[in-house]
């Protein structure tokens, strides 16, 4: 267990629900940890006297289970191992290869002794029957790739921040990319082949294979647009005229299905924009940024566009911290990210340098077009810290550790 990455946000959300009558249901990515997360809970199980016979734990892409891809079996099966008199802890790790697993789930989640915890690598685990079945009985954790912060905890060479961050977009945030090294030295074939793997583990396995899409070569084509195109305002009309550019012809209709397929499997995330004068959601030329840059680096075999990058890291860093997070609108102008939690908001404008006093005074009009009293960043790579009525200018890696 010495070498697994403590994830302690995602740990600490399953000790504080542990016990209680709701469902832990951890979605995320492929190969995000999320049965590296199962394995460091067990072990904390074990280690405040839960003994081996109380845990059963069944990961459904192992062909050691495939007799157990029946719900009834599984069922029957799990039944049949539980200790009567203490709590077991059940857990499910890809729970969605099991057609018709809500009903395993539903009537296991109804025996007092019984806790239940599962993990998805498709949002569909919460759609259908099983939300009926429980609804306002579960708590979903979303799980992402390393933060910045993680990365760097367990980072493996004595660099400057400035170059972790390089390899933090070049490698990718995978915690397994961290075990590529030899003599000293990142080994770079192994991380290309280990994040095709991902890549192609997503697209052929839970893309095509769930949608059964018929032209994978024209599903691609839209994957990588939207990951060339990160951070730019667009809409699925528009997508479909940019590839037709390009000699690909693929249906408005198309290119939605293949953007929801890629959002249901978290590769892909969507943000919507905001007017904040108005506080209403707008309709239109929403933003999507990636789960991992370093699978951006991967597909088109540059990296390029640093401030649509850095914007990205932002977004997903504002997801892990439990905001909502939109795209502002003011007017004439447009604020990278509206975040929202618990009725608080703040405003975020993220770029890579504002040593140029031109770009400086454009961020800053676009968060000085707001004129409520709520917080307002500035992020950008430059040092120090600054203040400009009220704006706040950090240093986006010192925000990202922080």
């Amino acid at each position: 267990m010495d070498n697994l990455i403590k994830r302690p946000f995602y740990f600490n959300v399953l000790r504080d629900w542990k016990d209680s009558e709701f469902i832990k249901i951890i979605t995320g990515i492929r190969r995000c940890g999320k049965s590296t997360l199962f394995l460091l809970f067990q072990n904390y199980l074990k280690e405040n006297a839960v003994t081996n016979k109380q845990i059963q734990s069944i990961n459904f892409e192992d062909a050691n289970f495939t007799h157990l891809l029946d719900w009834k079996i599984l069922h029957d099966h799990i039944q049949s191992n539980l200790i009567s008199d203490k709590k077991n802890y059940i857990f499910f790790d890809e729970v969605q290869n099991v057609p018709a697993f809500q009903k395993a789930v539903n009537s296991l989640r109804l025996k007092k002794n019984v806790d239940l915890y599962l993990t998805g690598s498709n949002s569909h685990i919460l759609s259908g029957e099983l939300t009926t079945l429980i609804s306002g009985r579960y708590v979903e954790i979303k799980m992402l790739p390393l933060s910045f912060k993680e990365y760097i905890s367990v980072y493996p060479f004595n660099k400057t921040i400035q170059d972790k961050y390089a390899d933090y977009i070049h490698n990718g945030s995978f915690p397994i990319s961290l075990e590529f090294t030899k003599d000293q030295q990142w080994n770079d074939s192994r991380i290309r082949l280990f994040l095709e793997n991902v890549y192609n583990s997503v697209v052929l396995k839970d893309i095509v294979g769930r949608y059964n899409f018929k032209n994978v070569s024209r599903l691609e084509s839209v994957i990588k647009f939207m990951f060339d195109n990160i951070g730019n305002k667009t809409s699925i009309k528009r997508i479909s005229d940019m590839l037709k550019t390009e000699k690909l012809s693929v249906q408005p209709k198309d290119v939605d299905a293949y953007i929801n397929a890629m959002l249901t499997t978290f590769i892909l995330y969507k943000v919507d924009r905001y007017n904040v004068k108005g506080r209403q959601m707008l309709k239109t030329n929403a933003k999507y940024y990636v789960a991992d840059i370093g699978i951006r680096y991967y597909l088109l075999g540059k990296e390029g566009d640093e401030g649509h990058i850095l914007e990205n890291i932002v977004y997903l860093e504002l997801l892990r911290r439990g905001y909502k997070v939109f795209v502002g609108k003011v007017d004439n102008v447009e604020v990278d990210f509206v975040a929202i939690k618990d009725g608080n908001t703040q405003y975020y404008q993220v770029t890579q340098s504002v040593e140029n006093k031109d770009v400086l005074n454009r961020e800053l009009k676009s968060l000085s077009a707001i004129h409520d009293h709520n917080q307002k960043f500035l992020l950008t790579t430059n040092l120090g810290e600054q203040s400009f009525n009220g704006i706040q200018h950090i240093n986006v890696f010192k925000w990202l550790v922080q």
